[in-house]
């Protein structure tokens, strides 16, 4: 599910490893598009997992938060997550490369981060 967000949207999934693999599919999906057009169009994302608010079909709480500024983290093209969705998807074919520990806005310890290597 998800909703839109102005010039961005945010989706949600019932597991660490289907949210990953779309990511990787949408970053694959533009690189191609990107191969045969004339201007580039780059996407970010950030993945984080957590136990949400949910209320009115929305997502709210500290993990969603936490999401949006992860996916602040990222350069058009990459895909970056929290530690813990690293974690969750331990052993299921995704590469990862640590980006280290960054302070997120709001909240009072830093974050380990990682970029998702998903260029074949």
């Amino acid at each position: 599910e998800g909703k839109e967000l102005g010039a961005g949207f945010m989706t949600w999934f019932s597991a660490a490893q289907k949210a990953l693999g779309c990511a990787v599919a949408l970053q694959r999906a533009f690189a191609a598009r990107n191969a045969s057009g004339a201007e580039p169009l780059l996407i970010r994302a950030g993945l984080n997992a957590g136990e949400p608010i949910i209320e009115d079909d929305d997502l709210f709480g500290a993990s969603v938060i936490a999401a949006s500024r992860i996916c602040g983290q990222a350069a058009g093209g990459e895909i970056v997550v929290s530690d813990v969705v690293r974690q969750l998807v331990a052993g299921k074919g995704f590469l990862f490369a640590d980006r280290g520990e960054a302070p997120l806005k709001g909240f009072e310890d830093p974050v380990r981060l990682w970029g998702v290597v998903w260029t074949e």
